[in-house]
């Protein structure tokens, strides 16, 4: 990750229209910010969980964006995520312990990397600088030329861990990332499974996922609508939570066209005839850990 910020710095200023350079010079400071505080996780065992469904949103997401997709893992006490322009997805450890499976992960991501192809940061920047506070101020300290862009970077880095997005700009979020984790091959499903946990626990401090003017029972039916408005896309998926696919699995469950549960492709026999197992290993301190021993088919 250092060495794609750093040949994001390096790049030719020409590569990028100001906005973007924009973007990049925030994520670059987001990312240093969290750095210094000691919470960047470079390696983990929920990596492994983490990167196989990554992989999959970005191979939807990147070509709408205009630098690829990364997804970093932060130790942060709630469980969040959340997205920075230049496209950064920070998921903390709270929210791998939080989900209880890989839809529902996916689901939180989906969501966070719309944020970033509807240039949503930005466009709240945008709205704020029409005050004309941030133009002026930092003018004093950066100097004319670079002012606005410079202390508008700080302002927004400063905060991106806890913005508060509108109830349009949110539902947007979902409708899009609905379709990304479907075009990924992901069950949408899990996006209402995680808000439905969310409003189940409680907590009085909401991920950025929830921390918004809709209620999660209207995001909730907003979700449902949409896909029963497009049964070419998210007819197929499955509703039923027990089919989630557990963080432990080796891949994903079946869960299209009725299939609920693990399929193994590649059929094993021991010597005696009898069908092999295969024992998944949790990381360390998940909870919500089953001891799965999944027979090949």
């Amino acid at each position: 990750m250092a060495m794609l910020l750093t040949l994001g710095a390096a790049a030719p200023a020409l590569a990028y229209t100001q906005e973007q350079q924009q973007e990049l010079q925030i994520g670059r400071q987001e990312y240093q910010s969290l750095q210094q505080k000691g919470e960047i996780i470079t390696s983990s065992p929920y990596y492994k969980i983490l990167d196989p469904i990554a992989q999959r949103i970005a191979a939807i997401a990147d070509p709408q964006y205009f630098v690829p997709f990364h997804f970093i893992l932060v130790n942060q006490a709630a469980p969040n995520a959340f997205a920075v322009p230049g496209g950064n997805v920070y998921v903390t450890i709270a929210m791998m312990h939080f989900v209880k499976n890989k839809e529902e992960l996916a689901g939180v991501l989906c969501h966070e990397t719309s944020h970033d192809i509807h240039n949503d940061v930005m466009n709240l920047y945008a709205k704020n600088q029409q005050l004309g506070l941030y133009a002026g101020i930092a003018s004093l300290i950066f100097g004319k030329a670079e002012g606005g862009l410079a202390y508008g970077a700080i302002n927004i880095a400063a905060n991106l861990e806890s913005l508060h997005f509108s109830r349009a700009v949110e539902q947007n979020a979902d409708h899009k990332g609905a379709i990304t984790c479907a075009q990924a091959g992901l069950d949408s499903w899990g996006m209402v499974w995680l808000m439905r946990a969310f409003k189940n626990s409680a907590m009085p401090n909401p991920s950025e996922f929830l921390s918004n003017h809709p209620t999660d029972q209207e995001r909730i039916n907003a979700l449902k609508a949409e896909f029963a408005q497009d049964p070419t896309l998210f007819g197929n998926l499955n509703p039923n939570v027990a089919c989630g696919t557990p963080l432990s699995y080796n891949g994903f469950y079946d869960q299209y066209k009725g299939g609920c549960g693990p399929v193994l492709h590649q059929s094993r026999t021991g010597r005696n005839g009898a069908s092999a197992t295969q024992q998944l290993v949790c990381p360390p301190h998940w909870k919500f850990c089953p001891p799965h021993r999944l027979r090949f088919r």
